[in-house]
């Protein structure tokens, strides 16, 4: 993300950020052009009209954006997939990792709970 100076270099006048910038924070974040969008609160083709240079995201999309990035790819909440079977988690190593450094931490588990808060329990989409 870059910063232009007007002619006599005296202070910023505007922010761009080049499509290609996009594409690498939504690599970095691991998220679609739609969650993107979502987290930013705007619609999926403005993402993709950034992406193709046909329109620029104001400055308080890019501070936005900078924000996402420093939260890394937690920050953008993930859907569950249809049809994904969530015991198929339970083989993968990290999740036990994560699971035992909850248990042992209390303070690690109140920051949890509470960003936990913001993702839907996919145990609530089902027919009860």
């Amino acid at each position: 993300m870059t910063r232009a100076y007007d002619a006599g270099g005296r202070g910023a006048i505007e922010w761009r950020v080049t499509p290609d910038e996009i594409k690498a924070l939504r690599k970095e974040l691991a998220c679609t052009a739609k969650e993107l969008a979502a987290a930013l609160g705007i619609e999926q083709a403005t993402v993709l009209a950034w992406e193709k240079a046909e329109l620029f995201p104001t400055k308080p999309f890019i501070d936005r954006m900078n924000e996402l990035r420093a939260r890394g790819p937690g920050a953008i909440p993930k859907k569950a997939k249809a049809g994904a079977d969530p015991v198929k988690a339970l083989a993968d190593p990290q999740l036990w990792e994560l699971l035992r450094k909850l248990a042992a931490h209390k303070k690690l588990r109140d920051e949890v709970a509470k960003l936990a808060e913001k993702y839907p329990d996919p145990a609530g989409d089902k027919d009860e």
